[in-house]
């Protein structure tokens, strides 16, 4: 909530007669809700998102007013996507910078009706060929305008994989034996590196050749990086954790970053292969989610150059290795920052 567009700090299509509230705590509006009147609903709730309808799903929060504004979901790739590749057009001529947050592949999934169904794999499936088509648009308007071979193109996600993260969209029916994290524990939430590994694609053919890279990067270095790339001088205190790893980006350098403090419910360090949580008494199952968490009351060590899936907690046999990642994680935490 709410569900509406925001353009140049103004909701778009808003009717000033009809203001919007939004709540995540007391209910508010007369709109019906989803955990009243699951009749109104084509896209079933399982868990959370049961709070107020808007476009026949419900949603986490209420909201009440702005029903001009409201957007419809199956409406939103195209929404978005146009106005990237407007954006693109009107500055060829000049450097500019486009951040492409698409909806796809995030709850709730309800795909145009070009695309529903076309999987076979429920909406989620569905979604997932919209977004390629979003992708593939703004990669085909850089084509037509003869800039794809100077324009970096950087691709990823926000976290990992999650199966029933609120809505009955045949995810979990459909699933059958794909393993969405591959080789990895865990997903969204987690501990494991399921929770924080995520795909990340780089493209740029004046400078970029194609192949794989081992070196490890984080999202947060991207500020550091695209700055030198760019010329921009960045001040000490700004972003704190975030590292040059401009020559890995450009597949230059093997190496990336030498750590990374991975956060998810609690804190872990990666050094190199080598991989420290801290200690927990958390749960170790999402209810909601069925996700594996983990943690460990002792804490974690694993040795990822041997075990990508983390199911040897070694911490007992490398004593001193755990020792010493756990005072250097108390160190950057009482530094507030890691670089």
């Amino acid at each position: 909530m709410p569900c509406v567009y925001v353009e140049n700090r103004r909701v778009v299509g808003i009717d000033l007669g009809d203001p919007i509230q939004v709540s995540f705590g007391p209910r508010i509006g007369d709109d019906p809700i989803g955990a009243e009147h699951p009749e109104l609903l084509k896209m079933k709730f399982s868990h959370g998102h049961d709070r107020t309808i808007v476009n026949g799903i419900s949603r986490i929060g209420y909201m009440s007013g702005g029903k001009a504004a409201r957007w419809v979901d199956e409406d939103m790739a195209d929404v978005i996507t146009q106005k990237a590749v407007a954006f693109l057009e009107k500055h060829r001529a000049e450097p500019f910078f486009l951040f492409f947050s698409t909806h796809d592949i995030h709850v709730p999934r309800v795909p145009h009706p070009r695309f529903a169904g076309k999987t076979g794999m429920g909406p989620r499936g569905d979604a997932i060929v919209q977004f390629d088509w979003s992708v593939g648009e703004v990669l085909k308007v850089l084509d037509q305008l003869g800039l794809t071979q100077d324009t970096l193109v950087i691709l990823s996600s926000d976290n990992g994989p999650v199966i029933d993260d609120g809505y009955a969209d045949d995810a979990v029916a459909k699933l059958g034996d794909h393993k969405p994290a591959g080789p990895y524990r865990g997903g969204k939430y987690s501990t494991f590196e399921a929770g924080t590994r995520v795909p990340l694609l780089v493209r740029w053919p004046a400078r970029i050749k194609p192949g794989v890279s081992e070196a490890l990067v984080c999202q947060i270095d991207l500020l550091t990086s695209l700055s030198k790339l760019t010329g921009q001088k960045l001040a000490d205190a700004d972003a704190p954790d975030s590292f040059d790893v401009l020559p890995a980006l450009l597949g230059e350098s093997p190496r990336g970053r030498e750590q990374l403090v991975e956060h998810a419910r609690v804190l872990s360090l990666r050094e190199g292969s080598w991989k420290y949580t801290e200690p927990t008494n958390g749960p170790r199952v999402s209810a909601n989610t069925n996700t594996e968490l983990g943690g460990d009351a002792g804490g974690q060590l694993f040795d990822l150059a041997n075990d990508l899936g983390e199911r040897q907690n070694v911490i007992a046999g490398h004593a001193d290795r755990a020792r010493a990642m756990r005072e250097r994680l108390q160190q950057i935490r009482n530094a507030g920052r890691s670089r």
